[in-house]
């Protein structure tokens, strides 16, 4: 390139005026050119399209960290830093020469501003705020003015999810790129991101993934204001500061017109404006920038180029020098000046620059770039390094450079170390450029190409998988194209539209991922329902046809079809009419509700009437009148189960066509609660239980008891009436059954209750309980329990040969009273016998079980006396050959002694035992001794009858058909009636 040759001129104004579009038509009507670019992202574009019309092997590309030169090439498309100022061409152009005015890189543009001419034309293109330096610099250039395309306003701030498609979001550092890029992943469904500091190759990916329309917006720092041709309808900044390498700075008018003349593309008008926290645009501005009004850039960034290569001290010194001319102002010290400084201080060094040559070659070494952005001294480190190689060997060795690339070839990390990589790699690739650096440049310029192609890879996909939901931009795409979808649901309910997973449906729900924000299953659900209700209909009718075995209602009153939930159970109206709400979406189509709800309300009536069956007749039965319609009606209300005490009036007047009647229906009187057979059973207890929570409004709904149980352990944190609803009576800390209590209390009339009797088998069995529980059950009805031990029974004698036969031959041969008086012989065979005993199957671990009782065995010797044996009870005996290391617990047995005790008489019963008044027992099962015969003479007032009264004695007194008048209990109708029937 030579100065002052060929025509001049300058073609300014402001963005999307086609101002590089007509330097490249002006380029090729000639036989040769050049053009210089800001950015290698444009520089590539460019190429592209002159490759695209004169073919690859006529242009060549020259940036910091690509070189591609043809053998003869005629245009040459480059950066404006890494244009070949040696070369000749008819044409030259430079494009955004506003950059003259750029702190950091405004001393290049201006050098080629100064000396950059075509042989034949040469063009500088830009804003019109370079107008006045231009005439003065270049007084024989010729001007032309250019206006937009299309209209830029302002439309002031805007939250990213009322954003229109097609934006730009523009950041001024990594970290707000980041930030706005995740914000817009999560409400709009992903970006594409463009900063300067990625590689071209990322760039490119990043702006192809936008311009295709796989995502809707793009976030980026100020770099696409360089020339960037991308369809971009608005622009929106996040902030008006950037740091300009020394301080945080606010942009000024021009700058933010730069950036926002981005948006509108050709004839389309475009606009801009704030988003995010980025404060507003002053007035001034706003009007500047839609009228492209913007004062002249007063001074122009500035470094000498006539260079001295004398010495380093000399090389700094031009370098330093300022400009004669008041336009041109000294730029600041850029990075080649600041690590020529350091590196030519050092000792070493300095006795190594002793030529000319040297002195270039350092300078050469200087002017790699610090894409690391790492220390000053640690990049004056490597260049200093770099530097001994050139100037040792001539060469950078292999085998270090090697290593140098080897360790940072790798794909693996987050978007943060890939981009370090990046960074790292791209110097080599910009020493691989350098001719003679390195021995075999073509290989190292293939090798740092493809190690920094396969990071830039990597941090593409890295930036797209972190900053692009691709699932909801294609659905968002989709939606907006108003086309029929393809959604597929596979036999888990997983849901794929257009191949993209959506989420799962749930009985009639949409359930969009769980990994989803709320904007992304928001579009997610629009995209879901559009195409789900065909399937939803499908499901609806297959519900209408189902069994009720298929069926179910939970505890909490949700119902069940297979394994998904599709509706509740809500109170209604009546008890037994409850109502039902359907999980169906709003969203879907009417017709798929009202299937779902007739299913359900029919589900829900056929349970409850096969389970409430006696209930509803009882209460529809118009034949049932009077007091027994009152009790009846009672009995509805509370769900077929009342306590007797609660209604014991009406009973009283009960005739016997009205107990008939309730009967009819399975009402059934007990000595406790009056309830209805039916309902006793666990699935129409289960169902009573969950009506009974519906109606009291409960929020969350007890569970039945375990169906089985005869008694369980009462909770005290379910609500009052519970454990009488679930067909229990409350007794102490346990509950009963009811129907067992009705069976245990005909038991307990049969005892003497006024000397005190001992739990039998049976008693035990019914109760579904051990002693210990069986003693505090009787407590809770009203029974004293008094605990007491004795010896438990030995045997006398054994025979060996029954141990050859069933443990229960061997027990039976075993329960006879021997004489004490035995041979010696038959000690011994006893202790044999034993011996077997202890080892036999059959009565293998009954042993050493004192008062076991249940499916083991019954009790030892309830209530009998000392010595004697019940011939139906299995009895483990005791030898005189015993361990007598085996302590006196273990030798006993307990038992309990029970007596009716009512709550009028407790007080005297505690009195009693407050005076120290306490039975005595002589072990003899529990029965008082004669002295003390007269404390349990009182007259019994339990429901029970001596068992002694009601034979022989009772018998002779009264007659056989006559009851004692003593034996009344005013708590017993059934004793109170037969007392009336005496008198009578």
């Amino acid at each position: 390139m030579t100065a002052n040759t060929g025509r001049i001129r300058a073609i300014l104004g402001p963005t999307n005026t086609g101002k590089t579009r007509y330097a490249i038509s002006r380029m090729l009507k000639h036989r040769t050119g050049m053009i210089g670019l800001p950015l290698r992202l444009l520089a590539r574009e460019v190429y592209d399209k002159v490759c695209a019309t004169r073919g690859p092997s006529s242009v060549a590309m020259i940036t910091g960290e690509e070189r591609i030169v043809p053998d003869n090439p005629r245009y040459w498309v480059c950066t404006v830093e890494a244009m070949p100022v040696d070369k000749m061409a008819s044409f030259v152009a430079i494009d955004e020469i506003q950059l003259c005015g750029d702190p950091e890189r405004g001393h290049i543009f201006t050098d080629r501003l100064l000396s950059a001419r075509g042989l034949k034309e040469t063009l500088f293109l830009g804003a019109d705020t370079m107008r006045n330096a231009i005439q003065v610099l270049v007084p024989k250039a010729g001007f032309e003015g250019r206006k937009r395309f299309s209209k830029l306003s302002y439309v002031g701030a805007k939250k990213i999810s009322r954003m229109k498609p097609r934006s730009a979001i523009v950041g001024f550092s990594v970290e707000d790129v980041y930030a706005m890029a995740e914000l817009v992943r999560r409400q709009r469904g992903g970006a594409a991101v463009v900063m300067g500091a990625l590689s071209p190759r990322t760039r490119n990916s990043q702006v192809a993934l936008y311009q295709s329309g796989q995502v809707d917006f793009l976030v980026a720092t100020d770099a696409i204001g360089m020339g960037l041709n991308l369809d971009i309808s608005h622009v929106a900044f996040a902030g008006l500061t950037k740091f300009d390498g020394r301080r945080v700075r606010r942009l000024a008018p021009n700058e933010l017109a730069q950036i926002a003349g981005r948006a509108g593309r050709y004839k389309s008008s475009g606009s801009f404006g704030e988003t995010g926290k980025a404060p507003k645009i002053e007035a001034e501005a706003i009007e500047a920038i839609e009228e492209s009004r913007f004062g002249p850039l007063k001074q122009l960034q500035w470094r000498n180029s006539d260079l001295d290569f004398g010495s380093a001290s000399a090389l700094i010194e031009s370098l330093e020098r300022p400009s004669e001319n008041p336009l041109l102002v000294r730029s600041r010290d850029a990075s080649d000046l600041v690590a020529m400084r350091e590196i030519s201080s050092l000792p070493e060094i300095r006795d190594q620059l002793k030529r000319e040559f040297d002195v270039r070659l350092l300078w050469d070494v200087c002017q790699i770039p610090d894409y690391r952005n790492v220390s000053s001294s640690e990049h004056a480190h490597l260049l200093e390094t770099v530097f001994s190689f050139l100037r040792e060997g001539q060469r950078i060795p292999d085998d270090w450079l090697e290593e140098q690339v080897r360790r940072i070839d790798r794909v693996e990390g987050d978007v943060d170390a890939l981009s370090r990589r990046i960074a790292f790699v791209r110097t080599w690739t910009y020493v691989a450029q350098r001719n003679r650096w390195v021995e075999d440049s073509v290989y190292w310029r293939e090798r740092t190409r493809a190690v920094e192609d396969r990071l830039s890879d990597a941090l593409h996909d890295q930036l797209t998988q972190r900053f692009v939901d691709r699932r909801t931009s294609v659905l968002i795409r989709r939606l907006k194209q108003k086309e029929s979808m393809v959604a597929q649901v596979n036999d888990t309910g997983e849901v794929t539209v257009e191949g993209q997973h959506v989420g799962h449906l749930d009985g009639f729900r949409f359930r969009h991922d769980p990994g989803s924000t709320p904007e992304e299953a928001r579009t997610t659900r629009a995209a879901g329902l559009r195409v789900l209700n065909p399937e939803l209909l499908l499901r609806a009718k297959r519900l209408q046809h189902a069994s009720n075995k298929e069926l179910d209602i939970t505890e909490q009153g949700g119902l069940m079809w297979g394994g998904q939930a599709v509706g509740k159970l809500v109170a209604g109206s009546d008890i037994f009419t409850p109502k039902v709400e359907a999980f169906v979406d709003d969203e879907a189509v009417p017709e798929i509700r009202q299937r779902v709800e007739r299913r359900l309300v029919a589900f829900v009536e056929q349970m409850i009437a096969a389970n409430c069956e006696q209930l509803l007749a009882l209460r529809n039965d118009d034949e049932i009148t009077g007091v027994a319609r009152g009790l009846a009606y009672r009995l509805v209300e509370s769900f077929g189960v009342l306590q007797r005490k609660e209604v014991a009036g009406d009973v009283k007047l009960l005739d016997q066509d009205a107990r008939k009647a309730l009967r009819r229906h399975g009402v059934k009187f007990g000595q406790y609660s009056i309830f209805v057979r039916h309902a006793l059973k666990p699935a129409s207890t289960r169902l009573r239980t969950l009506l009974w929570s519906l109606s009291m409004g409960h929020s969350v709904f007890p569970s039945p008891p375990p169906p089985g149980l005869v008694t369980v352990a009462c909770d005290s944190s379910v609500p009052d009436g519970y454990w009488l609803l679930a067909g229990f009576y409350e007794a102490g800390e346990r509950a009963i059954r009811i129907d067992m209590l009705e069976r245990l209390a005909d038991m307990l009339r049969e005892q003497d209750s006024r000397a005190g009797f001992e739990a039998t088998h049976d008693m035990l069995s019914i109760a579904g309980a051990t002693l210990e529980q069986f003693a505090g059950l009787m407590q809770g009805l009203g029974y004293h329990a008094e605990r007491g031990e004795r010896e438990k029974p030995v045997a006398k004698q054994e025979t060996p040969e029954a141990v050859d036969g069933g443990g229960g031959e061997l027990l039976q041969q075993a329960g006879g009273n021997l004489s004490g008086q035995e041979s010696s012989k038959q000690n011994a065979d006893r202790e044999t016998v034993v011996a077997k005993m202890e080892t036999h199957p059959a009565i293998a671990g009954t042993a050493n079980q004192p008062g076991a009782v249940g499916d083991e065995g019954k009790q030892e010797s309830m209530g009998g006396k000392s010595g004697e044996v019940d011939p139906g009870q299995k009895v483990v005996y005791k030898t005189e050959t015993a361990d007598a290391g085996q302590d006196d617990e273990a030798k006993n047995i307990v038992f309990y002694t029970f007596t009716w005790r009512p709550k009028r008489k407790r007080q005297f019963a505690a009195k009693e035992a407050k005076q120290g008044k306490n039975r005595e027992f002589n072990g003899n099962g529990g029965r008082p001794k004669r002295g003390k015969k007269k404390e349990f003479a009182r007259k019994s007032n339990g429901p029970e009858r001596s068992a002694k009264s009601s034979k022989g004695k009772h018998q002779k007194k009264f007659g056989k058909n006559r009851r004692p008048q003593e034996r009344v209990d005013p708590d017993n109708p059934f004793s109170v009636l037969l007392s009336l029937k005496d008198r009578l």
